[in-house]
């Protein structure tokens, strides 16, 4: 690679240089105009170049710019705070703020930790979380992960955590077996888990509400997550659900787990706070989790240079205060209803396209061979690449992925517009991206 001193994902290409955005496009040094279908990773909520959160950042700069945790506390940080737990499920009570989702992860599984020792549990130190989830990329969200191919390179730095299945519809509902009863099933998987590991010795159950990058927009069955819930209850494990990508807004409701009538113990947020305008996020914790470790040692044992840094905490109050005053948790449900239909129409025929899944401004379309036996692509043809690639050419950003069924086999491509997308936009999107599946799938004969 010539012409770079950036250590880029890829070192064996440069990408363009992108140096404007404007609502849902991006803008490279071409000229050439994106939309931004996916939001990078799910993060830009509300587009690019809004106007009331860059205001906002320049009048937090121009106050202060930054001060350490250990030091001070700043009103924009209590700010965020009171809003944030003003809308929080029941019961949640502060925001520790961080810099970024496995930064959430890490957080809370510390925090988990520390609980049970600060209630007189030292012998809880176990997780178990689920196979094809993803938590992040630092060790201890990457041991919680269940994506295979992201952790075989790793695997010896990693922490002993144990993966029960998926909630994947898709491909393990059983023949003649309903939603409720599968979601039963695998409660029961979890309850058996938690009894061979010892129910004396986890610490929590870790779960994204939706699941995100690694297996393309898994919602969950009616009943599964309550069902999660009374289990962890009966062992006294923690629930921690992971709601970096699929939260904020994402599925509809601010927090996706609204949807299925339960309240975490813990709850990681990132990406949809702070809109990508500034590097954020966030562990909301149950008041108990908090009076413990104030009854107790009187401190968190863990922090980040970077913790509640004002600029941040200035752009993510900007955001969820615009998302609140435009009323786009509605228009993401009425819309991202109508972007699912237009997703079917232009798509749910396609012989390469087994399954079309999401909710609110969050879709997965999982592509296949052959949509009779749901048999992926071999993965030596790289199509989520190709995809990638191809829809790139064509002015879409979209998010495609492999390794959907297990870590190496299965391809999918992730959706998340901005919720200000409109529905000529969303007509757009999904139109661009059918055009091209037919190609990429058309060139492989």
């Amino acid at each position: 690679m010539t012409g770079t001193h950036v250590f880029h994902r890829s070192l064996s290409q440069t990408p363009p240089v992108a140096v404007g955005g404007e609502g849902v496009y991006l803008i490279d040094s071409a000229g050439r105009r994106y939309i931004d279908a996916s939001g990078g990773a799910a993060v830009s909520c509300l587009g690019h170049g809004h106007p009331d959160v860059i205001a906002a950042m320049h009048a937090q700069i121009d106050r202060l710019a930054y001060a350490h945790t250990s030091f001070f506390t700043t009103e924009v940080a209590e700010a965020l705070a009171t809003e944030l737990v003003r809308h929080a499920p029941a019961g949640m009570s502060h925001a520790y703020f961080v810099s970024g989702g496995s930064e959430a992860v890490e957080a809370a599984l510390k925090m988990a930790r520390q609980y049970a020792l600060e209630i007189g549990q030292p012998e809880r130190s176990h997780f178990i979380a689920r196979r094809q989830s993803y938590h992040g990329n630092t060790l201890g969200a990457l041991a919680v992960g269940g994506n295979a191919w992201r952790r075989q390179q790793f695997a010896p730095l990693l922490i002993d955590v144990t993966h029960v299945s998926p909630c994947y519809p898709y491909r393990e509902q059983r023949e003649g077996e309903s939603p409720e009863q599968y979601g039963q099933r695998l409660a029961q998987e979890l309850d058996e888990a938690i009894r061979r590991v010892g129910p004396g010795k986890v610490l929590a159950f870790v779960a994204e509400t939706v699941g995100g990058a690694t297996a393309g927009v898994l919602t969950p069955v009616p009943g599964y997550f309550k069902a999660v819930r009374e289990v962890c209850d009966r062992h006294g494990v923690l629930l921690i659900l992971d709601e970096v990508m699929c939260g904020m807004g994402r599925t509809g409701t601010l927090h996706a787990c609204e949807q299925e009538g339960v309240v975490p113990d813990l709850m990681t947020i990132a990406k949809g706070l702070g809109g990508g305008y500034q590097p954020i996020g966030a562990v909301l914790a149950q008041g108990r989790v908090v009076q413990a470790m104030s009854a107790g040692s009187g401190f968190f044992q863990h922090g980040h240079t970077y913790l509640g840094h004002a600029v941040a905490c200035a752009a993510a109050l900007a955001v969820q205060q615009v998302i609140q005053r435009d009323g786009l948790l509605a228009k993401v449900r009425e819309d991202g209803a109508a972007f699912g239909q237009m997703l079917q129409g232009a798509l749910g025929d396609h012989p390469a396209v087994g399954d079309v899944r999401g909710r609110g401004f969050f879709w997965g379309v999982e592509l296949v061979q052959d949509r009779a036996s749901k048999q992926p692509f071999d993965p030596a043809l790289k199509l989520n690449a190709r995809l990638k690639q191809d829809a790139m050419a064509r002015g879409l950003l979209c998010y495609p992925m492999g390794g959907t069924v297990d870590g190496l086999h299965g391809d999918h491509v992730l959706l998340a517009p901005p919720f200000t997308a409109t529905r000529d936009e969303l007509q757009r999107i999904a139109a661009l991206l059918a055009e091209s599946v037919d190609a990429v799938t058309a060139s492989l004969g």
